[in-house]
């Protein structure tokens, strides 16, 4: 039944994919904002992980290829890409402000985005065990982040 209503298992497959970054979409909508872009971009980063943490069947189907030989088509990519928005406005921010340098604010948040997807990945197939998790996490996107500080803000931030 399952099958027939969502057109065969790649129809099924591409429907939990969708819903997948659907729901990271709206998590990352409902981050509240901060004053501080570099917070913003934090409290961005610890929503990734929660929702990651909190709904692993979709974070395999969307990051894992759970389902051998699915591949995401267009539409499905394009539903994935615009999960990122929040991610991309908030580099912007950065950007504007003058806490990062100037850059493509794009390839910024994909940067952090792989910092953040790696440290989750590893978290969800348990090799960074609960009591560490969260300190890797913020240590490797605080690192990561670090990188495109424009210079005042590079020399402040020496922790």
């Amino acid at each position: 039944v399952l099958y027939t209503m969502f057109g065969g298992k790649e129809g099924l497959v591409d429907a939990l994919y969708r819903e997948g970054f659907a729901r990271l979409r709206r998590a990352q909508q409902r981050v509240p904002r901060a004053e501080d872009p570099l917070t913003r971009l934090d409290d961005l980063a610890t929503a990734y992980r929660a929702h990651a943490l909190a709904e692993p069947a979709y974070y395999r189907v969307m990051f894992e290829q759970a389902v051998p030989g699915y591949r995401p088509g267009v539409e499905a990519l394009g539903v994935a890409e615009s999960a990122f928005d929040a991610s991309v406005a908030a580099v912007q921010a950065c950007i504007d402000s003058g806490a990062f340098g100037p850059g493509d604010a794009h390839e910024i948040s994909k940067l952090l985005w792989a910092a953040a997807h790696g440290a989750v990945s590893l978290e969800i197939a348990g090799h960074f065990p609960p009591e560490t998790a969260a300190h890797r996490f913020h240590t490797l996107t605080a690192a990561v982040g670090k990188a495109f500080l424009a210079d005042e803000q590079r020399q402040g931030r020496t922790s």
